[in-house]
């Protein structure tokens, strides 16, 4: 062992780690680590233009790559921007680790210059925080928040690196590379599981969460596949099954199905694998009933903590899902299953909830959103990456696209406005070979945008497609039924957007009519794969569109017949 400073003992521990990514902003406050990595060329460096964009990117990476992410911030303001990353993070399940300089020992509880203190800041969305004051245990902590990120139930960790900590030397050895940790069924509940299942008239299977890996989600469809099983997919985990799958029959979240709905009701057997059953996952916990639902449940879960948390299921599973899919696929199936005949029936339900939506009963406007989401389905490759945030504009992506396989779809289960541009430009550049789609809604795409400037730094040519209706819909669709003709503070003033991709170097373009779409689609393709350089199709909605299946004018008639 040689003297190392505290900052090249840091890098050295991502190296052991396997990092191969990392997103910042740059910060006085860790300088020292920066000079670190400024040798460690096996470790790409994004830099971002804002620190939500950096610790989205870190989600994004994540939940594309199945390995933790990393960003690093400075102190302060850096770390609030970062926050909201960390917090979608911890409600998503996703594994990132986000280094925050800090100030100096010698400064430190004088509320020195943007001095915070971070356990106290972060404790509630994090799995743990630390502080790491000498650099000769910097090896230790940063195994332990790999460690702990990856095992069990993944979320993310903060540790906070003083700036006297990075300059100081310590001889110390390196420490291995994590191996995370996830619990298995035990044979007795297998057993209870399949005879659950034998005594079942109307099964039903939600799968969400995270920790997913293609075997596993293979070993799931086989195991549907020989039990007729009808599969739904939890809010915004639609790519864990094939949607095109005979045995896929739609998604349990926001704007479901009514007849989906329903048959989560009606079963007798409900086996969630993966998802908390949150609220969005339980429509504002309906689906099911508190605490103890009628239907027989079977919960399965990564962190022990979640199981019984909401709902005495009759049966709990502390499981990884690679562990848990692993012992399905070993599973006899049951011999001609009551519920066989039900399967198709709850896919024509989700067939027929793919069809050109009601909306447009009531009006025809120059651009059909419909159509726009069924010629990408068209035009795409199957592996082709989706990516949104927050709003309404995503239930066009959520219903109505179909996400062929595991890593396809990124988006937060947290409701996270400005997700989606972040996500895509850290998407194609993890996988540059791959499609990239974010679906922003006017008012999302301003919050993180800026990142476009870093998407064209990277030579990452991801598609943004903004939906702009001059207003944060979602709110003024709420309004409207709360409050019918009472909006007030959700009109936007836009740029036009097509210039502002320009002026960042990307390719812009208006679209204002169903028969624009389709050139618009075809040169963004073309320009992202020949220029390898981004594209962004500007989407000028009629706002009365305000969802699939009504009209604001219709929310608003509704609603005032009903007061």
């Amino acid at each position: 062992m040689t003297a190392r400073t505290g900052a090249r003992i840091l890098v050295d521990q991502l190296l052991v780690q396997g990092v191969n990514h990392a997103f910042c902003v740059p910060g006085e406050s860790y300088l020292a680590v920066l000079d670190a990595l400024h040798d460690a060329r096996a470790i790409k460096l994004v830099i971002n233009r804002h620190e939500n964009g950096s610790a989205f990117m870190a989600d994004a990476y994540a939940k594309l790559t199945g390995q933790p992410g990393v960003a690093f911030v400075t102190r302060g303001p850096g770390a609030t921007n970062a926050s909201i990353g960390v917090h979608t993070a911890f409600q998503d399940s996703t594994p990132i680790i986000v280094f925050i300089g800090q100030v100096g020992s010698d400064f430190v509880e004088r509320e020195a210059f943007q001095e915070l203190d971070y356990r106290r800041m972060f404790g509630q969305m994090t799995k743990w925080v630390a502080q790491i004051d000498r650099a000769d245990r910097i090896p230790e902590y940063v195994a332990h928040a790999f460690q702990v990120a990856t095992s069990g139930r993944p979320g993310p960790v903060v540790l906070a690196l003083p700036e006297d900590m990075q300059v100081a030397t310590a001889d110390v050895a390196d420490a291995a590379c994590h191996v995370p940790v996830q619990a298995s069924p035990s044979d007795t509940q297998m057993a209870a599981l399949r005879r659950l299942l034998g005594q079942a008239q109307r099964p039903l299977v939600i799968l969400g969460g995270s920790g997913w890996t293609q075997v596993a989600c293979d070993n799931v469809r086989r195991w549907a596949e020989s039990n007729f099983l009808p599969v739904a997919c939890a809010f915004r985990y639609q790519d864990l099954f094939d949607n095109r799958h005979a045995n896929y029959v739609g998604d349990v979240g926001i704007g479901i199905n009514p007849r989906l709905a329903q048959r989560v009701k009606d079963a007798d057997l409900v086996i969630a694998i993966g998802p908390r059953l949150g609220e969005m996952t339980t429509g504002g916990y309906t689906l099911f009933e508190v605490p103890r639902p009628k239907q027989v449940l079977v919960h399965v879960h990564a962190g022990a903590e979640e199981l019984g948390r909401v709902y005495q299921a009759s049966l709990m599973v502390n499981s990884g899902m690679p562990q848990f899919a692993s012992r399905l696929a070993m599973m006899m199936p049951i011999e001609a299953p009551p519920w066989r005949g039900e399967l198709a029936a709850a896919r024509a339900d989700y067939e027929a909830w793919q069809a050109r939506p009601p909306v447009y009963a009531h009006t025809v406007p120059r651009l059909d959103l419909w159509q726009v989401v069924e010629r990408l389905k068209r035009a795409l490759p199957d592996d082709t990456v989706i990516c949104n945030g927050a709003g309404n504009f995503a239930t066009w992506a959520h219903r109505f696209y179909r996400y062929t396989r595991l890593r396809t779809q990124l988006a937060p289960t947290a409701g996270s406005m400005g997700y989606g541009v972040p996500a895509g430009v850290a998407a194609k550049i993890v996988a540059p070979e791959r499609t990239v789609v974010t679906f922003a809604g006017d008012g999302e795409f301003l919050m993180t945008g800026q990142e476009l400037a870093t998407a064209v730094q990277y030579r990452a040519g991801l598609i943004v497609i903004v939906f702009n209706n001059g207003m944060y819909g979602t709110i003024r669709m709420h309004q409207e039924r709360e409050f019918p003709g009472r909006t007030y503070g959700t009109q936007l003033a836009n740029p036009h957007f097509a210039l502002l991709a320009e002026a960042y170097g990307a390719h812009g373009a208006v679209v204002e009519s169903t028969d624009e779409f389709g050139p618009a689609l075809d040169k963004a393709v073309a320009h992202t794969r020949e220029k390898h350089l981004p594209a962004l199709i500007e989407l000028r909605c009629d706002p009365e569109v305000i969802t699939p299946n009504a009209t604001l004018s219709a929310i608003r008639a509704t609603a005032q017949l009903q007061r």
